[in-house]
C-alpha cells in the first residue's frame, strides 16, 4: 500500500468520516452513520483503494534534491 492521499484529502476524509460516524450517536441515530468508518480509516492510514483503480493520485510528488 503506497500512500496515494495528499494531506489536505486526509484532513477531509477525517472530518466527514467522523462526523458520518457521530450521526450513530448523537442525532438522528441512524446506522448507515457506520459509513463514515470508510472515510475515516482511509483518511488515517492515508490510502485510498478506490484512487488507485482509477489512477489518482492527490499527495504532493516527492522533491528532488
Amino acid at each position: 500500500m503506497k500512500i496515494n492521499e495528499g494531506v489536505l484529502d486526509r484532513i477531509l476524509r477525517v472530518v466527514v468520516g467522523a462526523g458520518l460516524l457521530s450521526l450513530v450517536f448523537i442525532g438522528p441515530q441512524t446506522p448507515w452513520g457506520y459509513l463514515g468508518i470508510i472515510p475515516l480509516a482511509t483518511g488515517l492510514i492515508g490510502f485510498c483503494p478506490l484512487y488507485t483503480v482509477l489512477g489518482i493520485n492527490t499527495r504532493d510528488a516527492p522533491k528532488a534534491g
